[in-house]
């Protein structure tokens, strides 16, 4: 069965880009110490929202320079944020938040959504998937319908996907934007222009007025791409995105075919989506289980 990588307190996120292919780190090396304070570091600032720059190099016991030199490289990966001498770790309304980041977020929420929307798939079609990390919760329920074509601009879901046997991969290309380990940009969305896929399975950051909002404005171009190449239009969103607030809208919630929510979003949305014609189905957080592959040659 393939499996998603998940990182335990952010490994995945903080570990050196080559280091699959290597032979884990000696815990003594300079490396594995530098790796380790990074990781207490996030932990450090994700658990308490904010903390002074100075106040970690005396918690960590380093000197100002290194504690500068350590966050400068998580504020490059996207993981946290660096400004005015604080280090954040909550995301802003106009800058996502770092996709390690998000994957840990609504985990159970974001797997009943990717079971509800395998309903959906069909042996033998084509899929967009984005690089949302609701989304990447679909890489190990594929298995189930093989034969696939699957088309993603998220690196992270190329590497999932790319040993699944029957499963065509398309990967998307563009400029590679570290934050959301994804491609985005001209070249992505023209590569899009030249293709048309039966489904498309996608999330986003928010919902005001029942519009999909997000942050990324290039982001945004790479889902309006999708969807206008796409025949049925499937949104995820978990019962937070009603909460929150983005930037760049781009499509009304009665253009999707299918909204799929989690049991925790409250009656007044349901009611309301529905009233406005909204086919919405409610994915049960309580019953998550994943079901066989299908053993066909």
């Amino acid at each position: 069965m393939t499996e998603i990588p998940r990182p335990q307190h952010l490994e995945a996120a903080l570990a050196p880009p080559d280091s699959a292919a290597r032979d884990p780190l000696p815990q003594d090396s300079r490396q594995a110490r530098q790796f380790l304070r990074r990781q207490s570091i996030t932990e450090t600032v994700m658990a308490e929202g904010a903390v002074r720059i100075e106040d970690l190099a005396e918690r960590f016991q380093i000197s100002l320079m290194t504690a500068h030199r350590d966050l400068d490289e998580l504020a490059s990966r996207g993981i946290l944020r660096k400004t005015r001498g604080i280090a954040q770790a909550a995301p802003t309304s106009l800058i996502e938040s770092s996709d390690l980041y998000r994957a840990n977020r609504q985990s159970a929420e974001k797997q009943a959504l990717a079971l509800a929307a395998l309903a959906f798939v069909e042996p033998g079609q084509s899929i967009f998937l984005d690089d949302s990390t609701t989304v990447l919760q679909m890489a190990p329920l594929l298995p189930a319908k093989l034969p696939l074509t699957a088309i993603t601009n998220s690196l992270t879901l190329m590497n999932v996907l790319k040993d699944v046997r029957d499963l065509t991969l398309l990967g998307l290309g563009g400029q590679y934007h570290n934050w959301c380990n994804a491609f985005l940009g001209h070249t992505t969305t023209s590569e899009i222009a030249r293709l048309r896929a039966d489904t498309l399975i996608m999330s986003t950051a928010a919902i005001t007025d029942d519009m999909i909002f997000h942050q990324s404005a290039d982001m945004v171009e790479v889902k309006k791409a999708m969807f206008a190449a796409a025949s049925l239009r499937i949104l995820l969103a978990d019962h937070t995105k009603f909460e929150r607030r983005a930037l760049h809208g781009f499509v009304s919630l009665n253009r999707f075919d299918i909204v799929i929510v989690d049991d925790g979003t409250p009656k007044i949305h349901l009611d309301r989506l529905r009233a406005n014609g909204i086919r919405v189905v409610v994915a049960e957080t309580r019953t998550v289980a994943r079901p066989a592959a299908d053993n066909r040659d």
